[in-house]
Parts: structure tokens; C-alpha cells; sequence
């Protein structure tokens, strides 16, 4: 059974729909009694208690004004911009640029002290090199829309992978072989960060695993990129969004992948072994 990232936000989505909800029938309202009193068209009600529209922090200082109940307000408008940051479409989150983006990231990696990476199709992030990054970075903007900031966002992305050599952390990156052959940018880029990759499982807080393609019996297939921060957060990567989870519940089912997938990597000499054949297949 596939793991569900979205149904965090979703959850956290539900549960302010309810108070809200809570609140129209507590004040005796019907939903479109509650909609005339808010201005708006009784629709709009519906679609907020059915959490099919997050409701603005607008719409709820109206709601709770209708329903008597102006004391709620802070703590719902608090609710329902965490529900919303718990999916975070990309085309949002790179308005203000990719480097901007990169640098948002900082506190969370400062704050976190065991980091556990998986990635299907990319080198880490916190593992990439200046040449490999812009590669992939400007490939996002052109895919994205959005004015190429790659080269500044690669920098940005460098210098915040300084935590993996800061004290009190500690990493651990898998990736799936076929990660070595995904070129992005020219040979020469690439060759550097199949070179750079060659010393990261050496880095005295980071253990890093390449699960062979030749591995004949998987104990999981192929997950989706995630990271999960400690045992608090996990954030998956999808092609439109990125969406955080936070249920107890649903990062232990993370962790429980984590480990499984850790379980087929090979470390040390044989990974080294594996990054070579890639370089050697460079040409």
C-alpha cells in the first residue's frame, strides 16, 4: 500500500472545517443563515465545513464575529495557516526565487539532529555539488516558469550544506543506484559530484548508502524523496508540492520505510565500488 503524504494536511484541514462547523451550529445557525451574515454566498459555507476551500483569515474573523465567538479567532486562524503549510505548492513556494527557497531551509537543518535522507532520482541536497545544483536548479525554473536563479540558488545550496559539518548533527543519506547515472549538467560537473560523493560517507556525522539495482529481493520498492527531522517532521517531495507530515502515526510509517530501504544499502568500499562504475561510464 502506497504511503498517503497528503492526508496530514488534509487531516489538519478536516479539523478546522469542524470547529468552524462546530461553531455555525452552536450559535443555532443554519448554512446559509451563517452565509448571509458573513456576505457571501451559502456555497461558500459548504465548501469551508467540507474543507474543500481554506478559509482566509478573513472569512474566519467573519465567522466567528456571526457565531459570537470573536475569542476563537486567533488560535483558528493559527490552525488553519499550519494546515496550509503542510502542503506547499512549488509554484508558490519559489515566487520570490529559488535561492530565497534555499535559504528558508537553514533553521529547519540547523534545528534538526538527526537527518535521514532517501532519494530515488537525485543526489541529496545537502550532498550536491556547486555544478550539479545549478544544473538541476535552473532545470526547475525553466520547468517552473520562473526566471533562472539557478546559479545564486546553487550557491545558497552549497553554503547551506556547511551544517553537515557544524557539531550536534547527525546524516543519513540513501539513494538508489540509479541516482549515479541520472546526468545533470555536463561530464565534467557530473564527474565532480560522483567524485565528491566518493569521500561523503568518510564525513565523520554521515553515513551514506546506495541500494544496488542488482539487489535481488527488495524489502520495499521505490519510495517518493523524503527527509525525515528527528522523529517530528517528515517532508516528502512531489512533483507539484511539498507536503510536510506531522501525525505521529504516518512518520513512524516514514521511519519504518527508512529503515527497510537502509537495510538493502551498501556502504563504505562496496558504495565506493558503485559511484566509480558511474564515473568509468562517463566516458
Amino acid at each position: 500500500m502506497p504511503i498517503s503524504p497528503s492526508s496530514s494536511a488534509q487531516s489538519a484541514r478536516e479539523n478546522v472545517a469542524r470547529q468552524l462547523r462546530d461553531l455555525r451550529r452552536n450559535a443555532g445557525l443554519t448554512v446559509t443563515e451563517l452565509a448571509s451574515r458573513c456576505g457571501w454566498h451559502h456555497a461558500k459555507t459548504s465548501r469551508i465545513e467540507n474543507a474543500r476551500t481554506p478559509p482566509s483569515p478573513t472569512d474566519i474573523r467573519l465567522w466567528c464575529r456571526a457565531t459570537d465567538a470573536a475569542d476563537q479567532v486567533p488560535d483558528l486562524i493559527a490552525a488553519s495557516q499550519h494546515a496550509e503549510s503542510l502542503y506547499r505548492e512549488w509554484r508558490q513556494r519559489v515566487r520570490s526565487g529559488l535561492k530565497k527557497l534555499q535559504d528558508s531551509y537553514v533553521e529547519l537543518y540547523r534545528s534538526t539532529e538527526l537527518l535521514r535522507v532517501y532519494s530515488p532520482v537525485l543526489v541529496p541536497g545537502l550532498l550536491q555539488t556547486e555544478g550539479y545544483a545549478q544544473a538541476l536548479l535552473s532545470l526547475n525554473a525553466r520547468f517552473l516558469n520562473i526566471p533562472d536563479d539557478g546559479a545564486e540558488a546553487a550557491a545558497a545550496r552549497v553554503q547551506r550544506s556547511q551544517v553537515i559539518h557544524e557539531p550536534g548533527h547527525r546524516f543519513v543519506f540513501l539513494i538508489e543506484e540509479a541516482v549515479l547515472s541520472y546526468q545533470l549538467g555536463d561530464a565534467d560537473a557530473m564527474a565532480a559530484q560522483l567524485g565528491y560523493l566518493l569521500t561523503a560517507g568518510a564525513l565523520p556525522r554521515v553515513s551514506f548508502g546506495i541500494i544496488p539495482t542488482t539487489t535481488r529481493q527488495r524489502a520495499l520498492w521505490p519510495q517518493e524523496t523524503f527527509d525525515v527531522h528527528d522523529d517530528t517532521l517528515v517532508s516528502v517531495e512531489l512533483l507539484a508540492a511539498e507536503v510536510n507530515v506531522t501525525q505521529p502515526s504516518e512518520i513512524a510509517l516514514y521511519v519504518k520505510a527508512f529503515e527497510q530501504l537502509r537495510s538493502m544499502a551498501v556502504y563504505g568500499a562496496q558504495a565506493r565500488t558503485l559511484i566509480v562504475k558511474a564515473i568509468d561510464a562517463l566516458g
